[in-house]
């Protein structure tokens, strides 16, 4: 009999730290950047945030550098919950959620602290809860600065000289219509690719902010940078819905907020790395370029009409540009 009690009680107490353990969530988070970009140190910090609620029970593993693969892919892979977190461009989404194609409009942004305006306030808010009809849960937008060209050989001094330069953009449909709308060739293709792109002269240009521009060395192989700033398209945070659905809704408010509060420390990350950027870019003998940018702004209707024809759509564009 005791040792039928003792034997019940050992099973009890295995049983009961089975149950412990089973609690104990890494949530895997993919990004293509390397050690130390803004983004990528974030979600870090985040994941600090959300150990330190959870007296370590939820960690957050960051898998950067292209780890899992492209954005495109993770996008996928996230959806379908074989990645829990994923912190992605808002272009590659605009095809699977409609709302990020006006974040993603040329010059609608007048400068970073509009954007910090739209994004942190209502319709922020709005555009990430419509990622959830689409297995995604949005959390926080990052900032992603702001976007100029940088050619190989022929410097982009002016509006014209983009005309039948072959351009990389990102996997979108937008984008490809931008870089038609300048009068250039659109090469969609992975960030990853863009390096060997440019050296080999498979595109003559692409387009980036100064520290992707930097940490890529995508400067090293594109001498000419051209401060056009066509775009400020934010970042997305966001978390599969598979994941989300499992978790409790104590430890969806601790993400949601740990989310929220990286925002700040990304920000501070951010405008440091840009600094340091473009400091680095100037000392390596770079040949920056200002440009007329209204000149490029008035090619961009085409882009507008394309895409913003629905009446919601147009009403955000509005909202968005009322922003003050």
């Amino acid at each position: 009999m005791k040792k039928t009690a003792l034997f019940g009680l050992a099973l009890s107490l295995s049983l009961a730290g089975g149950a412990a353990f089973a609690q104990e969530i890494t949530l895997r988070s993919a990004d293509i950047h390397p050690d130390g970009y803004p983004t990528v140190d974030a979600v870090k910090f985040m994941g600090e945030l959300v150990s330190q609620k959870t007296n370590g029970r939820i960690t957050i593993q960051v898998m950067n550098n292209a780890t899992l693969g492209t954005e495109k892919d993770t996008i996928e892979q996230t959806r379908f919950g074989v990645i829990d977190m994923n912190r992605v461009n808002s272009a590659p989404f605009n095809n699977l959620v409609p709302e990020t194609v006006v974040f993603g409009l040329p010059f609608l942004f007048r400068d970073t602290d509009h954007m910090h305006k739209v994004v942190d306030g209502e319709i922020g808010d709005e555009v990430l809860a419509a990622f959830e009809p689409h297995g995604l849960v949005g959390l926080a937008f990052y900032d992603s600065g702001a976007r100029s060209f940088y050619s190989t050989k022929k410097p982009i001094e002016k509006l014209a000289d983009l005309s039948g330069m072959k351009v990389r953009v990102q996997q979108s449909d937008l984008w490809i219509a931008m870089m038609e709308a300048f009068g250039a060739n659109p090469t969609p293709m992975p960030f990853g690719e863009v390096y060997s792109s440019l050296e080999t002269g498979v595109v003559d240009a692409a387009e980036n902010n100064w520290p992707s521009y930097e940490s890529s060395r995508h400067f090293e192989v594109a001498k000419n940078y051209t401060l056009t700033e066509h775009s400020l398209t934010p970042e997305i945070l966001a978390i599969s819905k598979i994941t989300w659905d499992k978790l409790t809704p104590e430890d969806q408010k601790v993400l949601r907020e740990a989310a929220k509060e990286s925002v700040g420390k990304m920000r501070e990350l951010w405008q440091a790395r840009e600094k340091a950027s473009e400091e680095k870019i100037r000392a390596s003998g770079a040949n920056i370029i200002m440009v007329d940018k209204a000149e490029f702004s008035a090619a961009m209707q085409p882009v507008y009409d394309k895409f913003i024809t629905d009446p919601k759509m147009k009403e955000l564009v509005e909202r968005v540009r009322a922003v003050k």
